[in-house]
């Protein structure tokens, strides 16, 4: 691959992978073009869909030439379309935003700034929930640190919000897997670095599908024991006790979700719009450290009528 030239270079590339979320990726697109730093590039990667994402994306790109447009002969999964759209990044730092999420207008800046100002190779932040309707389901507080050990036990980092730099880290890519691939980058890239540090204010929005309650846990079981053996090559000894934390992590997010979701059947006018459309995404596997399971549960269960 042809080396980009300082020249043609950009501050931030941000990496949106697309799937059919023609309801969805407008918004997306214009919490980027909101943002307080203007020196960025946006690569969106649509993998095969069949509605008018592709279009709606055609349209922004042909308005202004910070966002591309990339086009997959067929749907491959979100690992292969990010990967392509990393591929092309002209960027120092590389920033993800899946297609129905969005970020605050300064959540750029503010990142950087700490990323600056730490002399940060990695970085992510906490995060507000929304459902598809786009009212607030309560704010994700991660952990102000992080290790590879400690995100071995729990993934405190939110994709929409992770960024990291490749003048300290080169390109960074992830594997070929249908789930998780974003925890295994986060886990190569700790493994390189002592510590990552997040951001506890929440500069992003994360939208859930309340179909996740449903989703098939011992799937998702199964490929997180796959991440502990094939990827991070951990002993059978190693295997069970991550995976003892990660299963009680685990079972406190599904027991605050559960219980939010019955909260609303009984108030159903209690949630509160919180900006943009909505989104339809498992949140299995990305549920932050014990810090955001207290925030989050409190928030779910104080949400004002």
């Amino acid at each position: 691959m042809k080396a980009v030239s300082d020249h043609n270079r950009c501050l931030v590339s941000v990496i949106t992978p697309c799937y059919n979320a023609e309801r969805f990726i407008a918004a997306t697109i214009d919490s980027v073009l909101a943002q307080s730093v203007a020196d960025w590039e946006m690569i969106v990667a649509d993998d095969g869909s069949t509605d008018a994402s592709p279009a709606i994306v055609a349209s922004y790109a042909t308005r202004d030439s910070r966002i591309t447009l990339v086009t997959l002969n067929r749907h491959s999964g979100a690992s292969h379309a990010r990967n392509t759209a990393i591929q092309q990044a002209r960027g120092r730092y590389l920033a993800f935003l899946d297609s129905d999420d969005l970020w605050l207008p300064d959540k750029l800046a503010k990142q950087l700034a700490f990323m600056t100002d730490h002399d940060l190779a990695f970085s992510y932040g906490s995060y507000q929930l929304i459902d598809t309707e786009g009212h607030s389901l309560g704010t994700f507080v991660t952990e102000p640190s992080i290790t590879y050990a400690s995100l071995l036990k729990t993934c405190s980092v939110g994709c929409l919000t992770a960024m990291y730099d490749t003048r300290k880290l080169g390109k960074l890519y992830l594997p070929d897997i249908e789930q998780r691939q974003d925890y295994v980058l986060w886990l190569a890239i700790l493994k390189q670095i002592r510590i990552a540090r997040g951001i506890v204010e929440p500069l992003a929005l994360y939208r859930v599908n309340r179909n996740s309650l449903s989703s098939n846990k011992f799937q998702v079981a199964c490929v997180q024991w796959q991440v502990y053996r094939e990827y991070e090559q951990l002993s059978r000894v190693q295997c069970v006790y991550y995976f003892v934390h990660y299963v009680c992590h685990g079972l406190a997010k599904y027991c605050s979700l559960r219980a939010h979701a019955a909260w609303l059947s009984l108030h159903p006018s209690g949630m509160k719009p919180s900006g943009g459309g909505g989104g339809g995404k498992n949140i299995g596997g990305r549920w932050p450290g014990s810090r955001g399971l207290v925030a989050g549960a409190k928030a779910l269960s104080t949400t004002s009528a």
